[in-house]
């Protein structure tokens, strides 16, 4: 399978924390599409039989267009005899793909944008309620190890910004500007944008870094990363996946959690507690607001108990 693909199929599991049988899907799907496209690349092979136009062995994506994918849906409904269900599946797993190449500048454009497909419902973020956020956090502090104030650091900032865990692991000490409280980050498609800091994620970041960080690092002291392993090293985002399972699990949180489990409760929150989308949007990162209205669908619910409470003849 094409090596892009691969890295599209990781980044499912370590950075949108899906199951492995969510990515299975996604595997399957894919590797449908990849040779539907090795079936019908004349058009688009450099002769090595990858249909590819690099030497590395990846597809040139870029060379995809509306035709080729609305040949692809033809071939599900007419020649396999898929119902609308399955192609609206296989078509989002696709999309999702896609977005991603164009997130990370693999492609310039993206050709499923136009793309139509059979109406299916959206699946919603989940996110955690407040008093689950604080109880993780608060069993992560109580460690009182050197790595688990790392950890509890950690958990605290991505609640606190929203950051992506790629994100996360990607900082080092010269993107940090304490005296002003935020953070530098870079997202996806090489966006730099800037995220703030409340205070108790200040105060325990300021803490980590005069004490933790210097016991993890020991000779290593040289290392740019802002987070690190116990041999000095820079945390990876399967480490951060494995910290907030162990956090959950120990503070009795049934839930499936996730970095992007405290990503989604960052929005959440701040748009139940009066943020606007278009504050959220750039907090977040998000290129495109349609992105982040997703998140008004989890605040309904919320905003109409706040109605009910509150207003007089309600």
């Amino acid at each position: 399978m094409d090596r892009t693909i691969s890295s599209f199929l990781q980044h499912l599991i370590v950075e949108k924390g899906f199951s492995r049988n969510t990515s299975d899907a996604y595997r399957n799907d894919l590797g449908q599409f990849w040779d539907f496209l090795q079936d019908h690349a004349n058009g688009h092979s450099n002769g090595n039989g990858n249909g590819d136009g690099s030497s590395n062995g990846n597809y040139a994506w870029a060379s995809v267009d509306i035709n080729v994918l609305n040949k692809y849906i033809e071939d599900l409904r007419v020649r396999k005899g898929y119902r609308d269900t399955t192609t609206a599946r296989k078509v989002a797993s696709i999309k999702s793909f896609f977005g991603f190449l164009s997130e990370n500048s693999i492609i310039t454009e993206d050709p499923t944008e136009s793309l139509g497909s059979p109406r299916v419902g959206r699946t919603l973020p989940k996110f955690l309620p407040e008093e689950d956020v604080t109880l993780l956090l608060d069993t992560a502090y109580k460690s009182g190890s050197n790595e688990g104030q790392r950890d509890a650091v950690i958990m605290e900032l991505l609640y606190a910004t929203g950051l992506r865990v790629g994100e996360l692991v990607s900082l080092n000490l010269q993107d940090l500007d304490l005296s002003e409280s935020y953070i530098r980050c870079m997202g996806k498609g090489s966006k730099e944008r800037i995220v703030h800091l409340y205070p108790k994620a200040l105060e325990e970041l300021r803490r980590y870094l005069k004490t933790s960080r210097v016991a993890l690092l020991g000779h290593r002291r040289t290392e740019p990363s802002l987070f690190v392993n116990h041999r000095g090293e820079r945390l990876t985002r399967q480490w951060v996946w494995t910290i907030l399972k162990t956090y959950a699990q120990k503070a009795g949180i049934t839930q499936n959690i996730t970095p992007h489990t405290l990503r989604h409760s960052f929005a959440t929150h701040l748009l139940q507690n009066g943020a606007s989308l278009r504050h959220v949007q750039e907090l977040l990162g998000h290129s495109s607001i349609s992105t982040t209205q997703v998140y008004t669908h989890l605040t309904n619910g919320y905003v109409q108990k706040e109605y009910a409470k509150s207003h007089p003849r309600a």
